[in-house]
């Protein structure tokens, strides 16, 4: 599926909005929302309560530690997320509820995420949500890692910075993005700048020669090399080439990245 060049309209429920600050505004992703390149909206489910306390949880059934996330302030909130995309013009929005149960977030899983026009996401607190909006609103689940986090809204920024990256445009360099680590299924390579000679290390010769197909031969290795160190899983599940597996052989298991 092709990336979309409307901007990506991201919708998020969470109790607390101005956690995204730190997406919204700063770096490449926020530089993407100031451009238009994606859009940006948040919604906290305490808005959509009709007590006095603006109750948006409460003890669980069955009993256990900790509070539940009522599921009729979120459904509110999912509701007029959707009508929000509806309007601009996104028919059914994608809405992902981040928890560890999901699947876990990687390259593909990104660029199917960048293809969609609208994403809504749910960040959850507490101890959970109510099951019954869950099975009932959620089209999606989807995990950073095997461990558990206060809230979803870290996970969420996570899952929004990868996206926006994707989007056309975005980043200052359109090859940026296809040099990233995982994208063809490696770590990447190492980065050099200057100064020449840093402590006493000098930049590696190649780099310096100005020999470009030395260069990309290079780099290519490096990537072996340190994922067959750091993820050999990665190099597991690779199908490699002929050329690749002859510069691993060129070098020793225990040989550093030059």
């Amino acid at each position: 599926m092709p990336l979309h060049i409307d901007p990506l309209h991201i919708d998020v429920v969470t109790l607390f909005p101005q956690m995204f600050a730190a997406i919204s505004e700063c770096g490449i992703s926020g530089r993407a929302f100031a451009r238009g390149q994606a859009e940006l909206q948040l919604w906290n489910p305490r808005d959509f309560t009709t007590d006095n306390h603006r109750t948006a949880d409460d003890r669980p059934y069955g009993g256990g530690p900790g509070m539940v996330m009522l599921a009729e302030p979120l459904a509110a909130a999912l509701g007029a997320a959707r009508a929000r995309q509806q309007g601009v013009g996104v028919i059914a929005p994608h809405r992902v509820y981040l928890s560890p149960q999901g699947r876990t977030l990687d390259h593909a899983l990104v660029m199917e995420l960048a293809a969609r026009p609208g994403l809504i996401l749910l960040a959850g607190r507490y101890e959970g949500v109510d099951q019954r909006l869950l099975d009932e609103q959620i089209d999606e689940y989807i995990s950073i890692g095997d461990y558990v986090l206060s809230g979803g809204e870290l996970a969420a920024m996570v899952v929004i910075d990868a996206v926006v990256r994707q989007l056309p445009g975005v980043l200052g360099d359109a090859d940026s993005a296809q040099q990233d680590s995982f994208v063809n299924g490696l770590l990447d390579y190492p980065h050099y700048t200057r100064p020449e000679v840093y402590r006493g290390v000098s930049v590696p010769a190649v780099l310096m020669g100005g020999n470009h197909a030395l260069i990309q031969r290079w780099r290519l290795q490096q990537s072996l090399l340190l994922t067959r160190r750091y993820r050999p899983d990665l190099l597991a599940r690779r199908s490699m080439s002929a050329a690749e597996i002859s510069l691993l052989a060129e070098c020793r298991q225990d040989d550093q990245p030059d």
